[in-house]
């Protein structure tokens, strides 16, 4: 079916390749042009206004209007608009913004290195491992070994460190060197009668096992996030962080918290780590550090990481790694400016107190006869679609029916995401407890949607 594009439209389908998208299929229907925010909404080219229920892409955590977000950029722009930190160079905003974060961090952490994505943060982790393995004597000491369903970025090495084989295919990727482990999805791998700990035990032995077929003297690091997001929304079962911990620790592996999606109060406590007692030697941040207002991500490294490798650059005579734009003043005025927000409006405390309206919500709709499984913690979520939920039997197409609902929720006001056949929910932290009664609303209208859907195709009863 033909669709008559807006002139806009036509100008996005003429001029750009969108990531994440059916090429052919955008040429077909054209792009939903999105041309202001205001709080949890945003509005497209028609006027026609959306709950953003993921905050554009897990990051806009104060909302589409944050005056004092944009009064910090224009200072820092009137001031100094942009310098770098090569080459023993700094400015206040990012000094101080490093200082904030270590302050911060859920363990002890030494130094912050910035850059500009959470893909950027997570290759600069790798490098940073390999440089430290050399630097102490163990080149052969370079495997990271991250999950399958994990999702750590698209550039050439972090795409390899994601576990989705739509971010492999026809890329050649991942590349040498990257090992994937099981995925810790309870409900959908846990055996008949075996207990989430139970579980978790087996998932912490299939790492064991990968490690000693390696070789542990091979491997250098493991990279987790705390529940992970563009894979599922997959929570971890009980122990499993414990248990997956002690091993790490037995071979000499260090641990790269990867909290990208869950970090600055996704999950109740103001990072992954706190919520699930995780305490790494790198951790990876990025989105909802500028509440995603400006490009920023960073690296914190622990001081035993951070003193190998300032010994080995004075060996070298330089650490020869950076990015232009990383530590780019505006864009850390902005990430100080958020980060203050966060603090003075209890943004934590404010998620503590939604996410068992949005959790109870969930799983009220796993109810329903198309809702395999409901997961989620804090204000994060998602609701798995299954033809037959006592078999946890997927649909035949993957991806069809939920893009489907998602679909039926935009055209209902509300924007989540369908990932495959699971549908999340990530919206900014500032949403209240009517707009998230919204979403849940406009969820189950769409769900009931799906299902006669399915039934037309023939995939349910």
């Amino acid at each position: 079916m033909s669709t008559t594009l807006s002139p806009q439209a036509s100008r996005d389908v003429a001029s750009q390749l969108h990531p994440y998208t059916n090429a052919r299929k955008l040429e077909s229907e054209g792009p939903l042009i999105i041309t202001r925010g205001e709080g949890v909404y945003v509005y497209d080219e028609t006027g026609q206004r959306y709950i953003e229920g993921m905050a554009g892409l897990w990051c806009t955590a104060l909302g589409f209007s944050e005056r004092r977000l944009i009064d910090a950029a224009t200072r820092q722009l009137e001031t100094l608009p942009y310098y770098h930190v090569f080459s023993q160079k700094s400015s206040l905003p990012t000094i101080e913004l490093a200082d904030k974060l270590i302050d911060m961090a859920p363990g002890p952490m030494s130094k912050v290195i910035f850059a500009n994505s959470g893909s950027e943060a997570n290759d600069t982790a790798i490098k940073l491992v390999r440089y430290y393995n050399n630097a102490r004597g163990k080149p052969q000491k370079k495997k990271i070994i991250s999950r399958m369903k994990a999702y750590h970025g698209v550039t050439v090495a972090a795409a390899s460190l994601t576990g989705l084989p739509n971010n492999h295919r026809d890329f050649d990727l991942p590349l040498p060197g990257v090992l994937h482990t099981s995925c810790p999805h309870y409900w959908r791998y846990g055996e008949t009668d075996e207990s989430e700990e139970a579980f978790a035990s087996r998932m912490a032995a299939d790492l064991e096992a990968l490690i000693e077929r390696e070789g542990a003297d091979t491997i250098a690091a493991f990279i987790g996030e705390p529940v992970m997001g563009a894979g599922g929304v997959i929570v971890p079962p009980k122990t499993y962080w414990d248990k997956i911990q002690a091993v790490l620790k037995k071979h000499d592996i260090l641990l790269i918290a990867d909290e990208v999606i869950c970090g600055f109060g996704r999950t109740g406590e103001m990072f992954g780590c706190d919520t699930f007692h995780i305490r790494p030697d790198l951790m990876t941040v990025a989105k909802a550090l500028s509440s995603a207002y400006l490009p920023i991500s960073a690296v914190m490294l622990s001081d035993g990481v951070y003193q190998t490798i300032a010994d080995n650059s004075a060996t070298i005579g330089t650490f020869g790694h950076g990015y232009t734009y990383g530590g780019h003043p505006v864009s850390a005025a902005v990430a100080l400016e958020t980060l203050k927000i966060y603090e003075e409006r209890g943004i934590v405390g404010h998620v503590q107190q939604l996410a068992p309206r949005l959790q109870s919500g969930l799983r009220e709709l796993a109810e329903h006869p198309l809702v395999g499984e409901a997961r989620g913690v804090g204000l994060v979520g998602a609701l798995e679609l299954v033809a037959d939920k006592t078999a946890k039997t997927a649909f035949p197409e993957t991806g069809k029916m939920g893009a489907f609902v998602a679909q039926r929720l935009q055209a209902h006001g509300v924007i989540l995401r369908p990932i495959a056949d699971s549908v999340a929910v990530s919206p900014p932290l500032v949403i209240d407890e009517t707009q998230i009664d919204d979403i849940l609303s406009a969820w189950r209208k769409a769900l009931d949607e799906g299902h006669a859907w399915a039934r037309q195709q023939g995939w349910v009863a």
